[in-house]
């Protein structure tokens, strides 16, 4: 995983050339939005438990089979591996997030994925439903548009300012799981 900083070293050592001041004006863009990008990150750790939970709770809702004999989060061991998934996808978008770079993303959580899942019988288009749902409640909690949110940061945490790029980008994160599953 490469960082803004890291990416233009490497492209302008492959030209062989200085870092130039389009890229430099790139990067204290970068660092200026630099909190942002940390608060935004800590609104989604902070709440990690509660957007998994909703989100599973969410896709239990749409199809209570799960939950029943038989089901793919029957009995508690698999309920737990569901949850579990859920906060390792929810973390590795945070680290994407954080990077401003979705290889971390790409390498580590969703490579094999699909594959993974197919082979252990989770069905993809649930997991989908689950992401979505983690996607939306990300995004209001960058947002700070979530229900209480304010209520769930000291002072400073919550994202100051206009974030929707930040929540875009988040999003588009959420977009690629989404894709990796379909």
């Amino acid at each position: 995983m490469l960082d803004k900083f890291s990416k233009a070293v490497v492209a302008a050592d492959a030209g062989g050339k200085y870092i130039g001041a389009e890229e430099v004006a790139v990067l204290k863009g970068y660092i200026t939005e630099g909190n942002k990008r940390l608060d935004a990150v800590n609104s989604i750790t902070n709440n990690a438990a509660c957007i998994v939970s909703d989100a599973v709770s969410g896709m239990i809702c749409n199809n209570a089979g799960l939950i029943q004999p038989g089901g793919n989060c029957y009995p508690n061991r698999r309920m737990a591996a569901c949850l579990r998934d859920g906060e390792i996808i929810l973390r590795y978008v945070a680290y994407a997030l954080l990077a401003g770079d979705a290889s971390v993303l790409d390498d580590r959580c969703l490579n094999g994925l699909k594959e993974t899942y197919i082979a252990l019988g989770v069905p993809l288009d649930l997991t989908g439903y689950a992401v979505g749902i983690m996607s939306k409640a990300a995004v209001a909690f960058i947002k700070g548009e979530a229900s209480g949110s304010k209520a769930d940061f000291k002072h400073g945490e919550q994202p100051q300012g206009d974030c929707s790029e930040l929540a875009s980008e988040a999003a588009e994160y959420f977009k690629r799981v989404g894709s990796a599953l379909s």
